[in-house]
Parts: C-alpha cells; sequence; structure tokens
C-alpha cells in the first residue's frame, strides 16, 4: 500500500431516522463502527418531517476517521449500511425512512450545501464542528444553527445516542 491508502480523512456524517428511530440509529452507529473509527457524536435532536406529514425525526451527527475518499464511502459503508437497516429509496426524497447516511463535512470541507438551509442538519453538526464557515457569507455553522432552530421545534433527545459509543461491544 501507498501512503495516500493510509491517510485518514476526517468525515462528519448526518444520520437521521423516522421509522422506530429510537432503535435505528443506535444500529446506524453500531453498523459504522464495523467501517470507522467514531470520534464524537452529537445528541440526537427530534425534528418535524420536512415536505410531507410523517413521524418526527431523530438526527444526529458522528465525526469519523475513514481511509475511504467520498465516493466509496458511500458505496462501500453508507448504503449498505441503509440498505441492510432497510432503506426504501423512492422518488420523493422526504419520505419516511429508516435510516439516511449523508456526509456533512469531509476533511473540513463542508460537502452539503443544505446545512447551511435546514436545521436540522445545522444543530448537529455545530455540535461537533461550530468553527466550520460559509465560504461566500463566512457564517459560522454554529450561527447557522441558531439561526434556523429558531424557525421550527428543536428538542434534544440526549438518552438516544450517549456521546461516548463503545464499538467494541
Amino acid at each position: 500500500m501507498n501512503a495516500a491508502e493510509h491517510e485518514l480523512h476526517q468525515v462528519i456524517l448526518g444520520l437521521g431516522s423516522n421509522i422506530e428511530p429510537q432503535n435505528n440509529l443506535p444500529r446506524a452507529v453500531d453498523l459504522l463502527c464495523e467501517h470507522v473509527t467514531i470520534e464524537a457524536i452529537s445528541r440526537a435532536w427530534e425534528t418535524p418531517a420536512v415536505g410531507n406529514p410523517a413521524p418526527d425525526f431523530l438526527n444526529a451527527a458522528l465525526q469519523v476517521l475513514t481511509p475511504l475518499p467520498p465516493d466509496e464511502l458511500k458505496r462501500q459503508v453508507i448504503h449498505p449500511i441503509e440498505a441492510r437497516l432497510g432503506r426504501v429509496r423512492t422518488t420523493d426524497k422526504n419520505a419516511p425512512r429508516t435510516i439516511d447516511i449523508d456526509i456533512l463535512a469531509y476533511d473540513g470541507e463542508i460537502l452539503d450545501p443544505l446545512v447551511w438551509e435546514q436545521a436540522y442538519l445545522a444543530v448537529p453538526l455545530a455540535e461537533l464542528a461550530p468553527g466550520h464557515t460559509h465560504p461566500e457569507t463566512g457564517e459560522s455553522i454554529a450561527h447557522a444553527a441558531v439561526r434556523l432552530a429558531r424557525l421550527t421545534r428543536f428538542e434534544p433527545r440526549p438518552t438516544v445516542l450517549p456521546g461516548l459509543w463503545d464499538c467494541t461491544d
């Protein structure tokens, strides 16, 4: 292996579920433990579903280390975990789901522009990386999280995902 294959990348993943979320978020974290090193976990946050009348979501963010580039992380880790937990993709991007795992940031760069527009992404991300700034406006993700959280019902659910996670179980 060359040196690039040993390089670890810091990634922040966003997780969301509104089908049995109290079970599916911890299960997703357990499955992620098999593929990445988890460095930090935000609290779980309950938010209303966006776009459709549906059950509330639980959302969280994980800071992980992986040697994989984003496309390989999706193909080798994220999509198989979503499938294993029963994620069914439909044409309705706001449909209820057992789990949704997105790459929010990769090596300090925000990859998902929705973090600046949606509290369910911004608030958990701000817990883990409050200093990320918008490349054009300079707004910090911490400021965006406060701004966006004022626009919707947003409640912490700290018992769903404890801050320390034991990947050895």
